[in-house]
């Protein structure tokens, strides 16, 4: 009787094993716990949305690196596509969230760059500036792949208030959940070849996300 050999582990199975704990610390985290129950503070949300929103410029250049960087026409599309939702939804959910919280551009402007936040935006500008398509795409996948894993997580009904609500919703939807797929795959495809550096920068971003949830409550 013959046997059918397993499967090879996919390498995105592979970098998340390797991240396990920091993983789950940050997918499970209190601040993911109280956002599913709509309990939040409003001095938390606000909190985080305010470092939150400060990515958006480092983040976009992330993806334009993996854009420039990406050897497939159809994947710069897809690519195209998602920075123009965060451009667009993503970052008029931002403006609408901050006004219903009462915090104001320069309020916003008078806050510092947490710890996390900076030490993200570097992580990103950094995942960037090595040209390297993998090296992108584990930073991307880290980024958008575990807000999917604790958007996921929400049960019916969500949050009445719609700053609880629409943050959950843009992060468990068809179009994420595809591109979040999309991401996987791709680094599954190239990334490899470019092992060591994507296990470096996957494993940094996950402890990040981690540090930037604890940093809400700071």
């Amino acid at each position: 009787m013959t046997t059918t050999a397993p499967a090879p582990e996919r390498f995105t199975d592979t970098l998340r094993r390797a991240s396990a704990a920091g993983w789950e610390a940050a997918a499970g985290h209190r601040f993911v716990t109280e956002l599913l129950a709509g309990t939040v503070p409003d001095r938390v949300m606000t909190t985080y949305l305010v470092q939150d929103h400060r990515f958006l410029d480092s983040f976009l250049t992330l993806l334009g690196a993996a854009i420039a960087g990406s050897d497939d026409f159809g994947a710069r599309l897809r690519l195209g596509r998602f920075a123009g939702m965060i451009s667009g939804e993503e970052n008029t959910y931002f403006l609408r969230a901050f006004e219903a919280l009462g915090v104001d551009e320069a309020a916003r402007a008078a806050v510092p760059d947490s710890a996390p936040t900076a030490g993200f935006q570097g992580l990103m500008r950094e995942a960037a500036a090595t040209r390297s398509y993998a090296g992108a795409l584990s930073v991307l996948c880290v980024a958008e792949w575990l807000y999917l894993d604790w958007a996921g997580r929400a049960t019916a009904p969500l949050p009445a208030n719609f700053v609880h609500a629409e943050w959950i919703m843009l992060h468990d939807n068809p179009f994420f959940r595809d591109f979040v797929a999309f991401l996987r795959a791709e680094l599954d495809r190239v990334g490899p070849a470019e092992a060591a550096l994507c296990h470096d920068l996957f494993a940094r971003a996950v402890a990040l996300e981690q540090a930037f949830f604890d940093a809400a409550y700071d």
